[in-house]
């Protein structure tokens, strides 16, 4: 989640990072020790769109991959969109994993349903 997000984020703000040649490439490895700072990325990431959101152009068209991929003509706006679905789409899945380990809701409490 936080490479698509720092990936798209890097195209809001003008930033051509290249779109990985694989689909491996967007989920680099990660060492438990290195786990803080990859949460840390991922919140900063998400203030940093807010901010995009408050602070932009909405419609301001992001710095394309390829210009024949519809990315060509995607917003701030339908890059802020495309990363919140994303996001919600991968933290429902490790919800419903940990539901099936016995391990939601949290020992901090939460939803149950």
């Amino acid at each position: 989640m936080v490479f698509w997000q720092e990936w798209f984020r890097h195209r809001c703000e003008g930033i051509a990072t290249p779109i990985p040649q694989k689909a491996m490439d967007g989920w680099p490895t990660v060492d438990s020790h290195t786990w803080p700072d990859v949460q840390s990325r991922f919140v900063d990431g998400l203030e940093s769109f807010v901010n995009m959101a408050e602070e932009s152009e909405l419609d301001q068209k992001v710095v394309p991959a390829i210009e024949a991929l519809p990315l060509a003509h995607m917003t701030i706006r339908d890059a802020a969109i495309h990363v919140a679905t994303h996001n919600a789409h991968h933290l429902g899945q490790i919800i419903i994993l940990r539901q099936v380990m016995g391990l939601w809701p949290p020992p901090s409490g939460g939803m149950t349903w």
